[in-house]
């Protein structure tokens, strides 16, 4: 396999930066493995460049590119592009009340995978449609016999995850690259790294609580024992070196050698259980980032050198990074490491907390990056919320907002 340098079609990038313009190769229809469809690209129903005109729409999923530059809002009635700092719509395009289930970006190119979704799809659940915004028309098409549950991209790559399997396309002509077996994902769980070498990919594996991590480059696949129950999110460094995971309880989060497979930290949300949305870490590898439905963003400090890890590993941080003080994420309770109840002292008191964090609305999904500007979150609700938070390295404790934007109802925001 080889890395391609560039995506091979017409990109026209945003916010008015100089066009980046190749030539357009894309196959216009591919049936994978089990597919049934012999269709051509649907353009039966499209997409209009007009202003939507539901001024109600119902969120069916958000996402952020892969440089938590922009990110991208599914509805019932279209989808919709913004822009992070500052936050601002870039574009939106009408589909005539019918859904939009999924939208990823592809960085700040103006190519974008779709799938069909809401009460009316606008097109099948079961088909990957990528979207050429300056052609404003599908440029392609992948066709499943079952819903797709996610996708990812990367520059030379597409990624279909489907409840059981996982589908990896060469993004030059849609030619399947590889495909992988799971157990039951009905969450569409896949990462895969941004580098500019080889990918590396992580999914579910075929037993509860294993995670799977593919080196494309040196064609190994290693398996990890990541958790007792099923895993519930997953997050990757943008050089695939370090792995996040999180199980159905919610309450642990731990951090492996994704090229290992060594478990390198463990961090504690908390000791209820919770449904954790998402994980993210920062362009450095230093924090990472928790949103659940407990309705808080926990940030952690992240204690391992990511970029020592293809030679030698290391749990050594600069002294300023290593001397925080206990909001760092040490137990308050720790000190009490060395008395003994009943011979055992609960993991719990021992646990590494989390640095910061900032409260929301109980109950509703949100999901979260860093920001680009230093030590900032930005958050993104199912409620059409957009938070800007600051979070203090050294002192911890609670979160700032430092800005709060309703992409929804813009003329709404105080």
């Amino acid at each position: 396999m080889t890395a391609a340098s560039s995506p091979p079609f017409k990109f026209v990038v945003l916010d008015g930066t100089p066009d980046l313009l190749t030539t357009p190769h894309m196959a216009q229809s591919v049936q994978p493995p089990n597919s049934a469809s012999d269709s051509e690209p649907d353009d039966s129903r499209s997409l209009s460049t007009h202003t939507i005109q539901n001024q109600n729409p119902k969120l069916l999923h958000l996402s952020f590119n892969q440089d938590h530059s922009c990110f991208s809002v599914a509805t019932d009635s279209g989808f919709r592009v913004y822009n992070c700092d500052p936050v601002r719509e870039l574009f939106r395009r009408d589909s005539d009340q019918r859904g939009v289930g999924m939208v990823q970006m592809l960085f700040r190119y103006q190519i974008l995978a779709l799938v069909g979704g809401g009460p009316d799809p606008l097109y099948p659940p079961s088909k990957v449609m990528m979207w050429d915004d300056n052609e404003s028309r599908c440029i392609g098409e992948l066709s499943f016999r079952s819903e797709v549950r996610g996708v990812r991209l990367r520059r030379d790559r597409i990624v279909v995850v489907l409840e059981h399997k996982i589908f990896l396309y060469n993004i030059s002509d849609l030619t399947l690259d590889h495909q992988i077996v799971t157990i039951s994902n009905p969450k569409g769980l896949c990462e895969v790294s941004q580098g500019s070498g080889h990918p590396l990919l992580v999914c579910p594996g075929i037993q509860k609580g294993q995670v799977r991590v593919d080196h494309y480059g040196s064609k190994r696949t290693k398996f990890i024992v990541a958790h007792d129950s099923r895993l519930a999110c997953l997050g990757l460094t943008q050089d695939g070196r370090l792995l996040a995971t999180a199980s159905s309880k919610g309450t642990l989060v731990r951090i492996f050698n994704a090229l290992d497979g060594s478990l390198l930290q463990e961090v504690r949300r908390g000791a209820e259980r919770a449904e954790i949305y998402s994980l993210a870490f920062s362009s450095g590898a230093q924090w990472l980032a928790v949103s659940s439905d407990k309705g808080t963003v926990h940030v952690f400090s992240v204690k391992v050198d990511s970029g020592s890890l293809g030679c030698e590993r290391s749990h050594r941080r600069s002294a300023s990074e290593s001397n925080l003080p206990s909001p760092s994420g040490i137990s308050p309770l720790s000190f009490m490491k060395g008395f003994s109840f009943s011979g055992v002292l609960p993991k719990y008191f021992s646990s590494e907390w989390s640095v910061a964090k900032y409260h929301l609305q109980d109950g509703l999904r949100y999901i979260v990056a860093f920001g680009h500007q230093k030590n900032t979150v930005v958050i993104l609700g199912m409620d059409g919320s957009f938070y800007r938070c600051q979070f203090d390295p050294e002192n911890g404790g609670e979160m700032t907002q430092i800005e709060y934007y309703n992409f929804l109802k813009p003329e709404e925001t105080s």
